[in-house]
């Protein structure tokens, strides 16, 4: 896979053809429609189930339920960054701006610049946003050159990336909000004026309508749901899969084969994952509408077969599988390490 992989810049081109001549690229109008109405629905009929429950720790479930129709939402918000749902430009960031910032508190313009890095060079440990060593490690490398917070989580984050997941919600809207100070984010005062909205109209609804300590359970429980879910989305589409370094030379096609992973599970997990469970198709086809996934897949999949491109699938746990093994393995440095660490001191116990 490294510097003796053939560079065949054709291959996709040819892929691209066969796409196209299938109308798969085609906009999906009526499915979008359809899909908007349901996710709608359930975002503002969470709201009013709230409203209606009021002063009660029924609360709790309705805080999942809405946790659910959050993510629902910024999955149909990521549709929109790829131009999934409209050909405008202008109104794909319209919608995106009331979708991400005012509705669920994600800014779209940084989530936009952040994802679309992360489309160019999936899995890359110098240009992936996703795969830099933040708080979690993804690599061995990465592992020996940790420092702080990340060499101490890295050791057992296999173990922790599940119960991490529950601030994901909170560290959206953090980075969502020290976005603002980039000169380069584009509409910033938009921005945080329909993010400070966000925040402002969920804490008084919550604050308003339960006591204290009960609507602290009900913020508490809900974006930690969020975190869980939207976590959970993502992480099997390419944890665990090859990381690619400078070494690493690839055309598009196998660039973005390679370092992702389909979910199998049918008509329920696709549309609990909003399509991204065919992750292979939406990385070489981003601007394809979600409901032309799973008509793309059979194309592609024979496709790399009879390029003897790697196509990588299997089910929902599996795949979650996958991902906490490559984890742990690439924690194992740090383990090591502190393992050698502790040797001399235990040797100074001996009698």
């Amino acid at each position: 896979m490294r510097t003796a992989a053939v560079q065949r810049g054709s291959d996709f081109a040819r892929l691209s053809r066969r796409i196209a001549e299938a109308g798969l690229l085609d906009k999906r109008p009526g499915y979008y429609v359809a899909r908007i109405g349901l996710v709608a629905g359930l975002f503002a009929g969470s709201w009013a189930l709230f409203a209606l429950v009021g002063d009660s720790w029924w609360q709790l479930p309705v805080a999942v339920l809405l946790a659910v129709a959050f993510a629902q939402v910024t999955l149909l918000a990521h549709d929109l960054a790829h131009g999934q749902i409209s050909r405008s430009r202008r109104t794909s960031r319209i919608a995106g701006l009331l979708v991400g910032n005012l509705a669920v508190g994600l800014s779209y313009g940084w989530w936009m610049d952040k994802h679309t890095r992360h489309h160019a060079n999936p899995n890359h440990e110098e240009h992936d946003p996703d795969v830099a060593p933040d708080i979690l490690i993804w690599s061995q490398k990465q592992a020996e050159e940790a420092r702080g917070l990340p060499r101490f989580i890295g050791r057992w984050q296999a173990f922790l990336f599940f119960p991490l997941l529950t601030l994901e919600g909170l560290n959206l809207k953090l980075s969502s909000f020290r976005a603002l100070r980039r000169p380069s984010l584009k509409s910033r005062r938009l921005e945080g004026a329909l993010l400070s909205a966000h925040v402002l109209a969920y804490l008084g609804a919550v604050f308003l309508v339960l006591p204290f300590g009960m609507a602290l359970l009900f913020v508490v429980v809900h974006q930690a749901c969020y975190g869980v879910y939207l976590g959970c989305t993502f992480a099997p589409n390419h944890k665990g899969m090859p990381v690619l370094t400078a070494e690493d030379e690839l055309d598009f096609l196998r660039r973005q084969v390679l370092t992702s992973r389909n979910v199998r599970g049918g008509r329920l997990v696709n549309a609990a994952l909003g399509g991204l469970n065919y992750q292979i198709e939406h990385h070489l086809f981003p601007s394809m509408p979600t409901a032309n996934l799973r008509r793309a897949q059979p194309i592609v999949r024979e496709y790399c077969e009879q390029l003897g491109v790697d196509y990588v699938e299997c089910g929902l746990f599996a795949s979650w599988g996958q991902a906490m093994r490559h984890l742990h393995e690439a924690g194992r440095p740090l383990r090591a390490a502190a393992s050698r660490a502790t040797e001399p001191a235990a040797a100074e116990q001996r009698p």
